[in-house]
């Protein structure tokens, strides 16, 4: 295939997923909102058409067809949850886990999260950006066009405010948009261990402000999870971030039950991420609420965990779901949504179309874009994948296999 011209037309798909269909799944509905013989018009990077095929060319004549050759088309994937800028993997961790060491074992050892940290914050601003850039290469071949990007390797205000300048740097460089999120409260700095309480006062003294001056993030993020951040800590760093103008998100509920869903409803926030053992309140509260809830089925994977996330449960009260991938050194090293779709499939209860669309427009939902991200409807970014499928239902089947046959973002041929 050759770029994507001003104006286009994509015809010959055996099936559109729209992903238009119900946040709240509800019976007899498609939440992707699949529909075949039809068209997509895109001018300018933005979609202008979706319709039956001969129609849509009959409106725009002049346009360059682009053959889709009988596959799918979707759109972009927006994976809401990622760790992406980071220095080096934690391999010999992983081979430890495969020992039998537990996660958090090995993290009481000086593994984990601050090993992380001590390796991003021997690094410089330079070498995070050279080291992410290959990463989002693969995640952008993958067919993700938008993703957020945690800080949270640094835990001191200077090594914080680096990997947010990285962020902001790595979304100029290439193409996947990337939405940068302040996570100091990602876990408490060796420095910081006998005296916690200090740690808490300076992400809400200094670290806050400071991201907030410099226009850095758009949303504060906690990891609530015992053994790491109780509920009043991180209540009072997400009301910080709130008073800062940081919409509130949490990492809540992933290998204990802590009441995280619960708080991040109550506080209104974006997303609650991981829910790996939320509570049937939990399940309630967020049904109840407009606070997406983020699934991560490769962290669960990953770990070796025999629980999962209840994504059915969450569907069937009436949740807003979405998918995402949790890309970090540690728990998750995968940039795929593709073999997220399938997990969550196999393991979480979700049919291939409601997987389609929490990974599409249910990440768009957790992370509060309103201008049609994640869907294929007039108005939308032009932030289209092309599939070798026959269905949309194939693509979590072939479990990441090779399928993807392009990816365009704005409307601009990018893989």
């Amino acid at each position: 295939m050759t770029d994507l011209p001003r104006s286009a037309v994509f015809v010959n798909a055996a099936e559109v997923a729209l992903c238009t269909g119900p946040v709240r799944e509800r019976p007899h509905t498609d939440p992707a909102a699949v529909v075949c013989g039809a068209a997509v018009a895109v001018e300018g990077g933005v979609i202008v058409a979706v319709g039956p095929e001969e129609a849509v060319l009959d409106d725009f004549p002049h346009a360059e067809r682009v053959h889709c050759h009988g596959g799918v088309l979707t759109p972009g994937f927006v994976d809401s949850h990622t760790h992406a800028v980071f220095g080096r993997y934690r391999t010999e961790e992983y081979a430890l886990r495969c020992t039998g060491v537990p996660y958090m074992e090995i993290a009481r050892q000086g593994g984990g999260i601050n090993a992380s940290v001590r390796d991003l914050r021997a690094r410089s601003e330079d070498e995070l950006v050279e080291m992410a850039l290959p990463r989002l290469a693969e995640m952008l071949r993958g067919g993700t066009t938008t993703a957020e990007v945690k800080s949270g390797y640094g835990l001191s205000t200077e090594d914080e405010l680096k990997t947010l300048r990285a962020i902001r740097r790595l979304n100029d460089l290439q193409p996947i948009e990337l939405i940068p999120t302040f996570l100091g409260a990602h876990e408490v700095p060796p420095e910081y261990r006998e005296r916690r309480a200090a740690y808490v006062d300076l992400l809400v003294e200094e670290m806050i402000p400071a991201v907030a001056e410099s226009c850095l993030a758009r949303f504060c993020d906690v990891f609530m999870e015992p053994g790491v951040f109780g509920r009043a800590e991180s209540e009072r760093i997400l009301r910080a971030g709130i008073e800062h103008g940081l919409r509130p998100k949490m990492h809540a509920d992933e290998l204990e039950g802590s009441g995280g869903a619960e708080l991040g409803v109550e506080l209104g926030a974006a997303s609650v991420d991981h829910l790996g053992d939320v509570s049937e309140a939990g399940i309630a509260a967020l049904a109840g609420s407009s606070t997406v809830a983020t699934l991560l089925p490769a962290t669960l994977f990953f770990l070796g965990r025999p629980r999962w996330a209840p994504g059915r449960a969450l569907i069937d009260a009436g949740a807003t779901v979405a998918l995402a991938t949790d890309f970090n050194p540690g728990s998750s090293p995968t940039p795929s949504m593709h073999f997220v779709l399938t997990a969550a499939c196999s393991r979480m209860g979700l049919s291939p179309a409601e997987a389609l669309r929490a990974a599409t427009a249910g990440g768009a939902a957790a992370l509060e874009l309103c201008d049609g991200r994640g869907t294929l409807a007039p108005g939308a970014p032009a932030d289209l994948v092309l599939w070798r499928a026959s269905s949309a239902a194939e693509i979590p089947y072939r479990l990441a296999a090779p399928i993807i046959d392009g990816v365009w973002k704005a409307g601009e041929r990018v893989g």
